[in-house]
């Protein structure tokens, strides 16, 4: 794309959407303010929906259990009225303040948005699973070999290999076994970094003889055109053995990246945004962060928190946007023009 691309104009860009991003919409849509929000991955949801779309959520106001990805639809359907704009497949680039203190936000595809208020709200940054030191497992990935569960279906009566032994690992191990034609568990060691109630589950499974636990590490994936019949495998003992498999898990963990945001001129404080607990406000006037990405002290890693923090958020951006405007607090329950734009 050119530099000649037309210039988006918005109240506010969201950088983020996850949970907390898309609720900001929310937010900010109750006060009469359009968004538009970009994120690195290719659809709504951030981690929640990315790593764990279908294990449930215990910790959501009224939700007793809800799946990361039944969290997201349930925001996408709540922000619906506002109609905001996403931006998927994007990472920001550059954030460019002008003279009449609006920022002019550039994504990776030279896509420009100039926006009154630009809202971080993107988790711990951008992230990525960590690819093992298998040579060659390029060629299999999301053919063969997958960093994440999307749709439980696509694993179904296949022989699958589950390397690593975290919470992730002991989870699928336990969550694919009843719909997998074999599981194995491959691990380095016989101890486990999972809760002990799920390592307690999955050692009656292997007693059982319903998944095998192999302890070792891969070495190499055998098969072709990016589908795999088998991984080489060295044992604990220095054996080389194969593992028929047709898919594989590997979780190895996260590498947290917080990419160009490092390099936009706010404080940091160990790669984190220090904001007030009033606005949720950065360094930078007119730039707020929210969610996974900020901290304060008392600070809580929660999604119920970065819904506290967007709804202060909103009130502080809005007022940033138009500081002469009175802003009238309204319920939702009691207020016929809040009730009008969410169409109810």
């Amino acid at each position: 794309m050119s530099e000649c691309n037309p210039l988006t104009e918005t109240d506010v860009v969201i950088v983020g959407a996850g949970p907390v991003g898309l609720f900001a919409v929310f937010e900010l849509g109750l006060l009469d303010l359009k968004c538009h929000l970009i994120d690195i991955l290719d659809r709504a949801g951030g981690q929640c929906a990315e790593l764990y779309p279908e294990k449930p959520i215990y910790d959501i106001p009224a939700w007793p259990e809800i799946s990361g990805q039944g969290l997201t639809d349930r925001l996408m359907e709540q922000i619906e009225p506002f109609g905001p704009e996403f931006h998927f497949n994007r990472m920001v680039s550059a954030v460019e303040k002008t003279d009449d203190g609006s920022f002019i936000v550039t994504t990776d595809e030279n896509e420009r948005i100039k926006a009154k208020a630009v809202v971080i709200a993107a988790g711990g940054g951008s992230f990525q699973p960590k690819r093992p030191p298998v040579p060659g497992i390029e060629a299999f990935e999301d053919t063969s070999v997958y960093y994440s569960v999307r749709r439980m279906e696509e694993f179904r009566d296949h022989e699958i290999l589950i390397v690593g032994g975290g919470d992730s690992a002991l989870d699928w191990t336990l969550s694919l076994q009843p719909i997998a034609k074999s599981v194995t568990l491959l691990h380095r060691r016989d101890t486990f970094r999972a809760a002990p109630d799920s390592v307690n589950k999955m050692m009656q499974l292997v007693d059982e003889g319903k998944v095998n636990l192999q302890l070792g590490q891969v070495t190499g994936l055998n098969g072709e055109n990016g589908v795999v019949t088998s991984a080489s495998v060295k044992t604990k003992d220095g054996d080389a053995i194969e593992v028929a498999c047709t898919r594989v898990l590997p979780f190895f963990g996260l590498t947290m990246k917080l990419g160009p945001i490092a390099d936009w001129g706010l404080n940091l404080n160990e790669n984190l945004l220090p904001v007030d607990t009033e606005k949720f406000a950065t360094s930078e006037p007119g730039i707020f962060a929210i969610g996974d990405i900020n901290t304060y002290p008392g600070k809580l890693k929660l999604i119920l928190s970065g819904f506290h923090e967007a709804a202060l958020m909103a009130h502080a951006a809005k007022k940033h946007i138009s500081p002469d405007e009175r802003i009238v607090f309204q319920y939702t329950t009691s207020s016929t023009s809040l009730q009008k734009k969410l169409g109810v």
